[in-house]
Order: C-alpha cells, then structure tokens, then sequence
C-alpha cells in the first residue's frame, strides 16, 4: 500500500475548508493521538488490551484518510505482544 502524503491534509481540508492553519492544528492533534496510542498498544498488559487499542489506532487512522497507518493497525491487532509491528507504527506516525 502506498503512503500519500497529501492524503491527511485533503481529508482535512474537505472538513474545515481552506484555514491552514487549523488544517495543521488538526494534523498536529491527530498525531499526539496516533502516538499516544501506540504507547497503549505498546503497554498493553493483555492480546484484548492490544487488539483493543489497535483497533482505535485503525479507527483514528481511517478517520482522518491515513490508509497506511490504518492498514498497519490491522495487521497489529493480529499479532500482539509484536515490537517489530510497534516500530512500524511509529515509523509510519514519523513520516505524517
């Protein structure tokens, strides 16, 4: 699945029209809780725990027109307890 970049800010900008900088307030808010999400994810002291916050993580991401985070969340539901697929959130958050 390709990453687009612009995918974020369009999604946005049909949401509240041409105001850059609330489309960068919202972008900036979206990522605070991707990030913080992932923390759960990472601290998840169960499989339901993890699944739990992957699937918010997938929601958050759909939301908001991120397809490839939203993708990489759904593969993480299915393998809790996974570090390689904690890094592979956090890389994906890091390129937004």
């Amino acid at each position: 699945m390709a990453y687009d970049p612009g995918a974020i800010d369009a999604t946005l900008a049909a949401a509240v029209g041409d105001e850059p900088g609330l489309i960068a307030e919202l972008r900036a808010a979206f990522v605070d809780s991707a990030e913080k999400t992932i923390d759960a994810i990472q601290a998840a002291e169960s499989d339901d725990a993890w699944r739990l916050a992957a699937a918010r993580l997938k929601g958050l991401a759909a939301s908001f027109g991120a397809v490839r985070l939203m993708s990489l969340a759904s593969e993480a539901a299915s393998a809790p307890g996974n570090a390689d697929v904690v890094r592979s959130l956090r890389r994906a958050v890091a390129r937004l």
